[in-house]
């Protein structure tokens, strides 16, 4: 039961299918940088041991110590604009000349800038910022603002969410592996399923996710004194996308509860899901918004959460107070991503690049009995495998098999929940490029299938 736990978020380190990828990298200076790797630094979940040592990046392509290439289709959800994005880069050395660091007490004009182009991006009064150095830390204001907000420090979020690894993040967050061994965490979190339709605690009721909304009701109005709800729009990690009739029921219950809707989009805004934003899939507007991962234009860590005007009321209260809170090269970074995307019409490309991602995973589903469903939006994409697809059983050593497999051949992805393969290419991705990462999946599902 732990290993399936471990394997919530991503694909774990320590299986047996890890130690023989070790000998598809035989090169002896690979290893023993592996070996210094492991020598020096604190062993974590989800990190130790590494897969490869890199030198170089660029484009949609990682490259190793021995020249290979990875087609990156993980990036930590940075990397929507590519690696080394020249437009970017560019930007970002021309700041280093001027401007590299602004202590707190000072502001600088490309952070305001900044704060202005998010608030003009997002709807209504959504126009109150606050920058960070990373995603955990934006949540981390955004939990501390709902409570002053509302005057009510109890959280629901959802089981297996990710919302972050600092102790107010997992104490929010719903994956056991970063709880576990914690001890006492953050008071008054309550967790709810979350919403899904081809597995889940609510799956008698057939292809509706409403049961899962229904169900948040019911635990607002037991518990009685909740302040805010922190959800992800479309859980990123095994691509889980809601339908519009649960998020139109969830923002009428916030509404009805006055209970702050908190989205988390560190992962998948700016165009990830074809759309600026995420929740624009859905007639609904957050209260708070946490952004970051790729706001940094694949470079930089930033990361933000952007609040209605009227919750400008913590003047009294150190939200965020980061050394790097107002960075001009972070907010350099995002400003450059931000026109480049508008430049090259990347919104307009993704989704056309969508089409045909369905269309060609669904033919292979129609060739794989191990496939048992295919889900995704823009250019995330979920394969979720099973070994039989009556029964649901998830194919987790068919997943691991096919996920080295692909490294082998030169694409690198996770897997997520132990048996969905999670597919998050660049954006600037060409479609030659697509297609022949297409292949290398295809081919190693064939070669997995035969396990079955």
């Amino acid at each position: 039961m732990a290993e399936v736990h471990n394997r919530t978020e991503g694909d774990i380190n320590l299986s047996s299918a890890r130690r023989d990828w070790y000998a598809v990298i035989s090169d002896p200076e690979t290893a023993g940088y592996l070996h210094e790797d492991a020598e020096y630094f604190l062993h974590q979940s989800l990190s130790t041991p590494c897969l490869d040592v890199l030198v170089e990046c660029e484009g949609i392509y990682l490259t190793d110590l021995q020249g290979k290439r990875y087609m990156d289709f993980h990036g930590n959800n940075v990397h929507q604009l590519g690696y080394r994005n020249p437009y970017i880069i560019e930007k970002l050395k021309e700041q280093l000349d001027i401007l590299p660091f602004s202590p707190r007490r000072y502001t600088n004009i490309p952070a305001i800038e900044l704060a202005k182009k998010l608030g003009s991006l997002l709807p209504g009064d959504l126009n109150r910022v606050l920058f960070a150095p990373g995603g955990t830390s934006a949540i981390s204001m955004a939990l501390k603002l709902a409570r002053i907000v509302t005057g009510r420090h109890k959280v629901i979020s959802l089981w297996d969410s990710f919302h972050g690894a600092s102790l107010d993040a997992i104490s929010a967050g719903g994956e056991l592996d970063f709880r576990k061994d914690m001890g006492a965490l953050m008071p008054g979190v309550e967790r709810v399923p979350p919403p899904m339709t081809y597995r889940g605690p609510f799956a008698a009721a057939g292809n509706s996710d409403l049961a899962y909304a229904d169900y948040l009701e019911y635990v607002i109005e037991k518990e009685g004194d909740i302040g805010a709800f922190i959800i992800e729009t479309i859980r990123n990690t095994d691509v889980q996308i809601p339908s519009q009739a649960y998020w139109i029921r969830v923002q009428e219950i916030c509404k009805k509860h006055r209970v702050l809707l908190i989205l988390d989009e560190i992962p998948i805004a700016f165009g990830r899901t074809g759309k600026m934003f995420a929740f624009e899939h859905y007639p609904i507007e957050p209260d708070i918004i946490c952004l970051g991962k790729g706001l940094g234009g694949g470079v930089m860590p930033m990361a933000a959460i952007v609040a209605r005007d009227a919750y400008n009321i913590a003047q009294s209260v150190s939200l965020g107070h980061f050394t790097h809170e107002k960075s001009p090269l972070g907010s350099v970074a995002a400003l450059a991503m931000l026109d480049y995307m508008e430049q090259n019409h990347i919104l307009q490309k993704v989704q056309e690049d969508a089409l045909f991602m369905a269309e060609e995973l669904n033919k292979m589903k129609d060739r794989f009995p191990l496939i048992g469903d295919i889900r995704g939006v823009g250019l995330l994409w979920g394969i979720e495998l099973v070994t039989n697809r009556d029964t649901k059983e998830k194919a987790v050593k068919e997943a691991e098999i096919v996920m080295y497999e692909c490294l082998k051949n030169g694409l690198s992805f996770k897997v997520s929940q132990g048996n969905v393969l999670q597919l998050s290419p660049p954006l600037i991705i060409s479609r030659e490029q697509l297609k022949e990462a297409l292949r290398i999946v295809e081919h190693a599902i064939e070669t997995a299938s035969v396990f079955v």
